[in-house]
């Protein structure tokens, strides 16, 4: 199979690299269709690799705590495309069927996803409202408010109309699913998978109209309880001075930030302000008003605050670029002004990036020396890991039970998952410093025989 795909890559990458002019507007569209096509099936292989990883646990083997986290190092993905490969892999594999038809070209991955997506909540539908009895099968027993009697329940076992929807008392979970897999599999000609998704949430009135108004009020409840679940706020890493913020709220939590923001969003005489910056100053005023008031929960044993690091020219006595505990750097005339603020707190490094802060001999490493951690690691130094400070503890090199200090030469930061495995001796991991005085990870042998020192490129230090 290795020789067949190989193959594949190096006909397509000659395709892709083909002049395009001579081609005549007919073979153009074909070709755009038959491309689209193949990039489908490309990514169907790919899931479906990914999904035989998971089921051998290789990820886990070479020392990560997920199958997103993993591919993001192998492939050098950025985290919202990892994860979005795992789930593709998670539900191709569950759905063989969904699985057939994007390699028969009937649907796209997102097609195939938003159809999974409405299959796999009509048992749970149909559970957490009753319709179902302990068997899957349907309640033969209407609640009050259905009308079942025209729909030809009560004639027989199962029954199927003219437009092949099930409607007998019979009729189980799972049979509807199938039903409605393949409704859905074939109004996926005609629509794509934003509206796809509209017309899944509603499919029990084309495949069992009966119990659709019941089934809806189920699905609404359970549609509270997975948004409340999915909810999330998102910055992503810099690009040109900026960072994205991306996210979503259940409409509830939203009127309440609603709520929050729309007094200082009002404009005043003269503003002008756009809107949209209107309600970025109001959400940075409403943080800032929160950290003023000291009742925020502490955040690694300190009040939670900003840092900022300002390196320290000592022959022209002068600040250089500030760089805050998030990674992202500041200018030197907003690091001054930042500094000025009493919940700011400044770090000043030396020449050579050392944080200037002595040694401790306690044995956590809190306040200062915490800081300065931050400082230097930024997060979670392990090859490969996204985790940030705030989710990090202090490990010792030496440790501590064997008479390593606690200073910063001596510590690092690690995530739970990955102090746990540097110190599990069958995890196979050591740490040593580089000759910088960084950390730097040296790989069991079974994943690299020669050992060769390996660190973490997620959080830059320069």
């Amino acid at each position: 199979m290795f020789e067949i795909v190989r193959q594949l890559g190096e006909d397509a990458a000659k395709a892709a690299a083909s002049s395009l002019w001579s081609l005549p507007d007919g073979e153009l569209l074909e070709s755009l269709h038959v491309a689209y096509r193949l990039q489908q099936t490309a990514a169907v292989l790919t899931a479906r690799l990914v999904a035989e990883a998971a089921g051998r646990d290789v990820p886990a083997g070479r020392g990560h705590r997920s199958l997103p986290g993993w591919l993001r190092a192998e492939l050098l993905l950025d985290t919202g495309p990892a994860r979005e490969l795992a789930e593709q892999a998670t539900f191709l594999t569950a759905r063989p069927g969904l699985c057939q038809a994007v390699l028969d070209g009937a649907l796209d991955l997102r097609q195939a996803q938003v159809i999974s997506a409405a299959v796999a909540a009509i048992p749970a539908t149909l559970a957490s409202d009753g319709t179902c009895d302990s068997d899957g099968a349907l309640d033969a027993h209407p609640g009050p408010d259905t009308d079942m009697g025209a729909a030809g329940v009560g004639d027989g076992p199962e029954h199927a109309d003219a437009a092949g929807r099930i409607s007998g008392a019979d009729a189980s979970a799972a049979q509807l699913a199938e039903q409605a897999e393949a409704v859905l599999v074939d109004m996926a000609a005609q629509f794509p998978a934003g509206l796809l998704r509209r017309l899944g949430e509603r499919i029990l009135a084309h495949v069992a109209p009966e119990i659709a108004d019941r089934a809806d009020e189920a699905a609404l409840r359970r549609q509270e309880a997975r948004a409340h679940r999915r909810r999330g706020f998102t910055l992503s890493p810099p690009h040109d001075g900026m960072i994205r913020l991306t996210g979503a709220l259940t409409a509830e939590d939203a009127a309440v930030v609603a709520a929050a923001l729309h007094p200082l969003c009002m404009p005043t005489s003269g503003d002008t302000r756009t809107p949209a910056q209107r309600r970025a100053d109001a959400l940075i005023d409403v943080c800032r008003l929160a950290l003023r008031t000291r009742e925020l929960p502490d955040d690694g044993g300190e009040p939670p605050q900003v840092t900022v690091t300002i390196p320290f020219d000592p022959l022209v006595r002068r600040l250089g670029i500030g760089t805050l505990d998030t990674g992202d750097r500041v200018s030197a005339a907003t690091a001054r002004r930042m500094a000025c603020d009493a919940r700011v707190l400044p770090i000043v490094l030396g020449g050579a990036g050392q944080v200037l802060d002595a040694g401790r001999t306690r044995r956590l490493a809190t306040g200062a020396l915490r800081r300065a951690l931050v400082a230097r690691d930024r997060g979670c130094t392990f090859p490969g890991c996204d985790r940030p400070s705030r989710w990090t503890d202090g490990h010792h090199l030496t440790p501590w039970s064997q008479g390593g200090p606690t200073r910063l030469d001596n510590l690092t930061l690690l995530c739970p998952h990955h102090h746990r495995l540097i110190h599990d001796p069958a995890g196979g991991w050591t740490i040593q410093l580089g000759s910088d005085g960084l950390p730097d990870f040296l790989p069991p042998p079974w994943i690299d025989p020669l050992r060769q020192p390996r660190r973490n490129l997620y959080h830059l230090r320069t």
